[in-house]
């Protein structure tokens, strides 16, 4: 028997949380949105999601106003998808699942984080060591010491760039 989509009977903001992100690939996806991922195809590149499914989380994540979909080609049409502010909210427990899950596998980072202000690294928290609270537009990611994928979107993201800045693919 396939596991339910919702939470029934749960009560908690927690189980609510789960029922807009909770799925298999969709923190991921937002994830990359975060880093700069818009394009459906950079996605697909991206993650070596099925496209079947990748295309139910983004409307999934549409629907709950947490990515807004743009056109930005008309023929054949072709969209890209970008965080809202509800969307760009779930940067500090991205970040902090994403450090956590480096932390238990005991494995580099294969980018770090930094606030692009002054250039300190974040701590665990995502707080800068100098001047505190940092809000997502005000990120850099920096390439880490860890491996790091060689597919296209990869490539380009593992320059330091700021957090949400679109993805700019080589030709």
């Amino acid at each position: 028997m396939a596991l339910g989509r919702d939470y029934h009977g749960q009560d908690c903001g927690m189980g609510r949380a789960l029922e807009v992100v909770g799925e298999r690939w969709t923190l991921l996806i937002v994830q990359n949105a975060m880093f700069g991922v818009r394009r459906f195809n950079d996605f697909l590149t991206r993650l070596d999601i099925p496209k079947a499914v990748l295309a139910e989380r983004l409307k999934h994540l549409v629907d709950y106003g947490v990515m807004e979909k743009r056109n930005y080609q008309g023929s054949p049409p072709r969209y890209e998808y970008e965080l809202t502010e509800r969307g760009r909210e779930l940067w500090l427990p991205v970040y902090i699942l994403t450090g956590w899950g480096q932390r238990i596998t005991d494995k580099e980072a294969p980018r770090t984080f930094h606030h692009a202000e002054c250039g300190a690294q974040l701590d665990e928290a995502g707080a800068c060591p100098n001047c505190g609270s940092v809000p997502i537009e005000k990120v850099e990611m920096r390439p880490g010491p860890g491996p790091k994928r060689t597919d296209p979107v990869s490539r380009a993201m593992n320059r330091p760039r700021r957090l949400l800045e679109p993805i700019v693919r080589e030709q």
